[in-house]
């Protein structure tokens, strides 16, 4: 198989080409924060931070970071015009309360089902980890993963069913990874689109599940 996997900022640039305009959105600590350097300026999309941030920026430039604005993960971030700040307990509400269009979480595992593991390995030497995942996963209107397709040891982190405790039940839609973006639904996975030299046949046998094409991926 010849094909280029998506670097970590082609990645982010892929999940945000699918934001509509007019969203808001949670992006998870991790990969997903690097979402928010992609977002053209021109489409009004507002961005959340768990720890209580609304119309959040792309990264500041080097040298203008300022360390009393930081997003969940403890990130230098910048505040577009007309953000704001509040109290977690209120950006929870907003997270518990329906009021985001979208979150992007990195995972563990996401079953092809749309069972969503990512604060927990199962490992005795592990750190749990859930912060605000479950309020996340459940309360946006669409979960959206971004993640590498495979472990460091060459296993897909597609799974049939979860072998790590769960976050959440069928609440995953997309999953967008170095190798496609994939959705999830009751009857499997289906693929939106594949890196060039990738086919089907090649991306179900590193999965180890039956894959078909969606025929279209509305926003």
């Amino acid at each position: 198989m010849t094909y280029a996997r998506r670097t970590k900022d082609e990645l982010a640039a892929r999940v945000a080409q699918d934001i509509p305009e007019g969203a808001t959105v949670n992006l998870g600590i991790g990969q997903p924060t690097l979402v928010a350097n992609h977002i053209p300026s021109h489409l009004e999309i507002l961005l959340h931070s768990e720890n209580g941030i609304l119309g959040m920026g792309p990264a500041p430039a080097a040298g203008q970071e300022d360390y009393d604005l930081i997003n969940a993960g403890k990130q230098p971030v910048s505040l577009l015009p007309g953000g704001s700040y509040f109290h977690h307990a209120d950006s929870f509400a907003m997270m518990r309360g329906g009021h985001l269009d979208i979150c992007v979480l990195g995972a563990f595992q996401v079953s092809a089902t749309g069972d969503l593991a990512n604060w927990h390995t199962g490992e005795v030497d592990a750190i749990p980890a859930v912060g605000g995942a479950m309020d996340l996963a459940i309360g946006a209107k669409q979960t959206w993963v971004m993640m590498d397709l495979l472990t460091k040891q060459g296993q897909s982190k597609l799974v049939d069913k979860c072998s790590y405790p769960l976050t959440g039940i069928g609440c995953v839609k997309r999953v967008y990874t170095d190798l496609a973006t994939l959705a999830c639904s009751p009857s499997g996975l289906r693929v939106i689109d594949m890196v060039p030299g990738l086919s089907l046949e090649d991306l179900s046998q590193l999965i180890g599940l039956p894959l078909a094409l969606q025929a279209s991926s509305p926003k």
